[in-house]
């Protein structure tokens, strides 16, 4: 058996790493953080204070989507501390977003997309709404 600590990282491929890289910090306040010297470009961000971390890879091959949301299809997501506020944010931010307030999975969802189409589920406990 396999005793896990939890997810240490999710990696996602990128096109423009500095168009990302502002995407995540402004968008979701992400903390970028020191990255190892690979010989190909790409970032680590720091996702709250749990160790957990998002490193993007700038890829120009074909494992990038350019569809739009879809939550069937691959994703990560990040647990928020409020629905309501998360929303009131992406709005303020001009980010387009599928919400789902009352969702079968037992606790509210947001989907939106990064710059590269790559798909980001932002969830709550409850809906605060």
């Amino acid at each position: 058996m396999i005793a896990y600590k939890g997810i240490h990282h999710v990696s996602l491929v990128v096109r423009d790493l500095e168009r990302s890289v502002a995407f995540y910090k402004k968008v979701l306040g992400l903390q970028e953080i020191e990255r190892p010297p690979f010989d190909f470009k790409g970032a680590w961000l720091a996702i709250a204070d749990g160790g957990q971390q998002l490193h993007l890879i700038v890829h120009e091959g074909q494992t990038l989507r350019d569809g739009a949301i879809d939550s069937r299809d691959g994703h990560f997501a990040i647990r928020v501390g409020s629905y309501k506020d998360t929303r009131a944010w992406l709005d303020e931010q001009g980010i387009a977003y599928d919400a789902r307030p009352h969702a079968k999975a037992g606790f509210p969802q947001i989907y939106i997309l990064d710059p590269d189409h790559n798909i980001i589920e932002l969830n709550a406990d409850f809906c605060d709404e």
